[in-house]
């Protein structure tokens, strides 16, 4: 189900009436049951890899919590069971493509067979929500969620469900074992959340994606036209990426909870890295907790710090879309901030006095 139907808002309004009629616990039921409603209103199979990946990593971090050896062994397990349902569902056909086009290269023509696998709706963001929770109950910086019932609501949860905020245990499971209250304030900026996000998607994101779709189709724009085009996407980009967030947000305060907030005024960052802080947050904050620092973080440098920067920007690349502009799109974020970690490191108090390091510098911060 989309946000931006009224298919939605008809759906919202009755899960409202009716929730907040129950108590605690029959809550939790009625949200999970909404929720997989919700997931399930197109293609009732979309549960399937959704419950696949509920129940192994349920039962992997309560194992987890009880083991005192073999513990690596079941993040494994999570690990590689949440990124087989990725690669069969998302990856599959991008695989198969190339390495039909690689053994071409050399002459070898192989028959591979055609998939038509519909990619489940939002399988990026709950596979790595449910890695992230079996790695903190690794940690040992949450529990393990003992009840079935809250773990599979913190999976499930419908605003946060198909477009992120990716949630950690530690902030959404806690509020879901406790009773939720929502105040005339909480109500009124809720409402606020839901109508901008609104705005920003039906009004700013859609109008200005005319405009870049035109202007794109042109076989030979001039380079004014071309710019503008860039700025429009960049806008469209934005408002739709991030009215989402404030639409899941606001449906998810109406019912007591608090998301994480999803994007802070990306295009004001002054450098490649504080616009990774600001753009989607909840992924880079994943991605920076679950892989980079694993494989060194800022306590590296030389060509490992390179190497482990093109890694971590290529799995950005490939998990925003399973195409090579998606992975060139991170290769080039790996290099742009690498060229501007080592202007910083080398050329601290010299930066400004280079000619054309002004230019450099806002086509750094902005691009």
């Amino acid at each position: 189900m989309s946000f931006d139907s009224s298919a939605y808002l008809v759906f919202l309004v009755l899960v409202l009436a009716v929730y907040w009629t129950l108590r605690k616990r029959l809550q939790n039921y009625f949200l999970i049951l909404a929720s997989l409603f919700f997931y399930g209103f197109v293609h009732l199979w979309f549960l399937l890899p959704f419950l696949a990946t509920t129940l192994i990593d349920y039962f992997v971090a309560n194992r987890i919590e009880d083991s005192t050896t073999g513990r690596r062994k079941l993040v494994a397990v999570s690990v590689c069971s949440n990124l087989g349902l990725l690669a069969v569902f998302k990856y599959s056909h991008f695989f198969l493509e190339n390495t039909t086009h690689f053994l071409e290269g050399f002459h070898i023509h192989v028959p591979m067979p055609v998939l038509h696998i519909i990619l489940p709706a939002g399988i990026s963001f709950y596979t790595f929500q449910s890695i992230g929770y079996v790695v903190d109950v690794y940690r040992r910086h949450v529990r393990a969620c003992r009840n079935l019932r809250d773990y599979a609501l913190f999976v499930a949860f419908f605003p946060q469900l198909v477009a992120g905020p990716i949630q950690r245990a530690g902030d959404l499971l806690v509020q879901i074992q406790r009773p939720r209250h929502l105040s005339p304030n909480a109500a009124y900026h809720a409402a606020f959340l839901l109508l901008w996000g609104f705005f920003k998607k039906l009004v700013i994101a859609d109008n200005v994606a005319v405009i870049a779709d035109k202007i794109f189709a042109l076989r030979s724009p001039s380079l004014p036209v071309l710019w503008t085009g860039v700025l429009a996407f960049a806008i469209q980009i934005y408002a739709d990426f991030s009215g989402y967030t404030d639409i899941a947000r606001g449906s998810a305060r109406l019912m007591g909870f608090e998301i994480t907030q999803n994007f802070n005024r990306p295009y004001l960052a002054n450098s490649p890295s504080d616009f990774w802080r600001r753009w989607h947050i909840s992924l880079s904050m994943w991605i920076r907790d679950y892989l980079y620092i694993p494989l060194g973080g800022s306590r590296i440098s030389g060509v490992r710090e390179v190497v482990n920067l093109f890694i971590v920007f290529f799995l950005v690349g490939l998990w925003h879309g399973a195409a090579w502009n998606f992975v060139l799109w991170g290769l080039y974020y790996a290099a742009l901030t690498m060229l501007y970690r080592l202007a910083a490191r080398f050329l601290p108090q010299r930066w400004s006095s280079i000619p054309g390091s002004n230019v450099l510098r806002v086509l750094l911060r902005t691009a």
